[in-house]
């Protein structure tokens, strides 16, 4: 098994990439932004990679971060999601918002997804609920700290009783412009919010 590539990318299409690596071009199934931000970058790129091999065909699929890669070998073990429903997902959601709609119960944001019907999505949220929490608590904070803040505070909010889905939307409202809030800041505009309801 492949587990990642490190190489010059010398051709990109909508969601593909061929990475020379010493003089061997691999062709690499990639999400879409990652296809776009490999285009505008400059010199190596390093790919996380799973290998998918069937009768007829192996295909690698690639990954900028590692929590992706695994997350797409998660989608992987759902029925009925295959490598193209698995990369179509990782290509219109980013991971943090589906790890939030499958904790939040969010079959409308799913569905929103091509090839991902309703009866997909719930099957999504079914399989994926406990797997989702140990990718949250896993993935590390994207742009400095707030998104690790607003984790914290949706854990502590529901450690008091509230829902997965009230809390993420209450803190999700209370962070929505809020550059650099405190943990303690989001939990109190949390609790306000959900005392309005």
């Amino acid at each position: 098994m492949i587990a990642y590539l490190y190489g010059e990318p010398v051709l990109t299409g909508d969601r593909w990439v061929v990475l020379d690596v010493n003089g061997i071009g691999y062709r690499v199934n990639v999400p879409q932004p990652a296809a776009q931000e490999i285009t505008r970058t400059a010199g190596k790129v390093k790919l996380f990679t799973y290998m998918a091999v069937r009768e007829d065909a192996i295909t690698l699929y690639g990954f900028q971060q590692q929590s992706e890669r695994e997350m797409f070998g998660i989608l992987l073990g759902v029925s009925g999601i295959g490598p193209q429903t698995a990369l179509n997902i990782l290509s219109q959601i980013s991971l943090d918002d589906f790890v939030l709609a499958i904790l939040s119960d969010d079959e409308k944001s799913l569905t929103r997804i091509t090839g991902v019907g309703m009866k997909s999505a719930k099957r999504l949220i079914l399989e994926l609920r406990d797997k989702a929490k140990k990718v949250r608590d896993s993935m590390a904070p994207v742009a400095g700290s707030t998104n690790q803040h607003v984790r914290d505070a949706v854990s502590a909010l529901v450690s008091l009783g509230f829902t997965e889905k009230a809390a993420s939307e209450a803190v999700e409202s209370a962070a929505h412009g809020a550059k650099e809030a405190s943990i303690q800041s989001l939990i109190k505009a949390a609790l306000a919010k959900l005392r309005e309801r």
